[in-house]
């Protein structure tokens, strides 16, 4: 079996916070989440180990995010000395799910529609955890961070899965109808 590791981070600052998303280096990370199929567990990572999760990126046979080549890698290659897209294999089901239709989806519009499930929060919530951490210095904020992260890890590793199954996925259209677009996640 393949080593497929699941992936997703948190940052520290928004976009507003560095000045757009051409500035997203430099939005530092307060936790990074993966799951690995050989493994079969997670490891949160805090900012202090990203050359732990870069080497488990680069090392593993198929990286799988949502937006993690757009976004995820562009933060995360700050703290690498090569380049993440060209070290690694990557499955984005965003890139992928975008291709199809012709436009973006939320993840958790996937999530919801096709798992029947939602993510636990949003990446604003993270921000607040993070600030909140970094005012008190209290480890309950960063935990908070980690269970989002691994939620979310959970839930990209959840719907990738019923794509591989299936052959689609769900998603809610704009007028709230469930529909499906066609995936070939196949292994």
């Amino acid at each position: 079996m393949p080593n497929i590791v699941y992936f997703d981070l948190e940052t520290q600052r928004s976009f507003s916070d560095v000045g757009g998303f051409s500035q997203k280096h430099k939005m530092g990370i307060s936790v990074a989440v993966t799951y690995s199929t050989a493994r079969g567990g997670y490891i949160i990572y805090p900012e202090s180990e990203m050359q732990a999760l870069i080497q488990e990126l680069t090392r593993a046979d198929l990286v799988v995010g949502f937006n993690h080549i757009g976004f995820d890698y562009g933060v995360l290659q700050s703290y690498s000395v090569f380049d993440l897209l060209e070290q690694t294999q990557n499955l984005d089901m965003l890139v992928d799910i975008e291709k199809t239709l012709g436009h973006r989806l939320k993840l958790d519009s996937i999530a919801s529609a096709t798992l029947g499930t939602g993510k636990t929060a949003d990446g604003l919530d993270a921000l607040k955890w993070w600030q909140e951490h970094k005012r008190t210095g209290s480890p309950d904020p960063m935990m908070k961070i980690a269970e989002y992260c691994c939620y979310d890890v959970k839930v990209t590793m959840q719907v990738h899965e019923f794509g591989v199954a299936n052959g689609f996925v769900k998603f809610a259209d704009r007028n709230g109808n469930i529909q499906q677009c066609a995936v070939d996640w196949k292994i």
